[in-house]
């Protein structure tokens, strides 16, 4: 990376090739506050991960700062684990050591962006993880950003006694209860002055807006809340 070349610059050259809606304002949202919170002895965490665009934003802040690492927790779904519904929408499911979890089971995709945006990646890639490590090879982030094919709860039952974040980005399952459950999960490893940030926030999904509201604006545990850009929230832990 370049000190002195505009880092927004940077990062969209890193994303050109990744599939993905992640939008450079968001990007740079998330870099920035990745970067400027290096001074928190904690690392990042990622949940929805899809093929890297932004692990590769907070890959990069991880790595010009030289803090900390990058933990990227999704389920990675195959081409095989995505199935068509009644209505023509699409929904997928992955087993994982004997657990099978669903994805975009109330809220599915609809048919034109599965065909349009999904089912394009799937004939580059034989899936997700293949794009996301590809990714991080090609921007030399392997050793800053490390994926785990697991849900949020599987990858925290897993953490060494001392783990905390300074940072969580949460882009996973948009239904309320799983949202509230994710924020439970993070706050028992965010950092005073560590950040959690929210994709699709206060846009389309009532889930989305009901957990921050709730378990975030109102909780009282948040100093500083923000919108961010058009789909991304932020709030910084008190």
């Amino acid at each position: 990376m370049n000190a002195t070349k505009p880092i927004t610059m940077q990062i969209e050259e890193a994303i050109q090739d990744i599939p993905g809606w992640s939008p450079i304002d968001q990007l740079l949202t998330l870099f920035t506050l990745a970067y400027s919170s290096a001074d928190l002895d904690g690392d990042i965490l990622e949940l929805g991960s899809w093929c890297g665009r932004s692990a590769v934003a907070l890959g990069m802040a991880a790595k010009l700062s030289s803090k900390g690492k990058v933990h990227c927790v999704d389920l990675f779904p195959e081409k095989n684990d995505w199935f068509k519904n009644e209505d023509g929408t699409y929904s997928f499911a992955v087993t994982l050591d004997g657990k099978t979890y669903g994805a975009y089971q109330n809220q599915t995709v609809w048919a034109e962006p599965y065909l349009k945006d999904i089912a394009p990646m799937y004939e580059r890639y034989s899936g997700t993880l293949e794009a996301f490590t590809l990714a991080m090879q090609t921007n030399s982030l392997s050793d800053v950003v490390f994926p785990y094919r697991t849900d949020l709860e599987g990858f925290a039952k897993n953490v060494p006694n001392k783990f905390a974040l300074r940072m969580a980005f949460i882009d996973g399952d948009h239904s309320y209860d799983a949202v509230a459950k994710d924020i439970r999960i993070v706050e028992q490893f965010l950092l005073p002055d560590g950040w959690i940030c929210f994709d699709d926030a206060f846009s389309s999904y009532d889930g989305v807006n009901e957990a921050i509201q709730k378990h975030v604006i109102d909780s009282g545990n948040y100093k500083r809340l923000q919108q961010m850009t058009r789909k991304c929230f932020v709030a910084q832990r008190r």
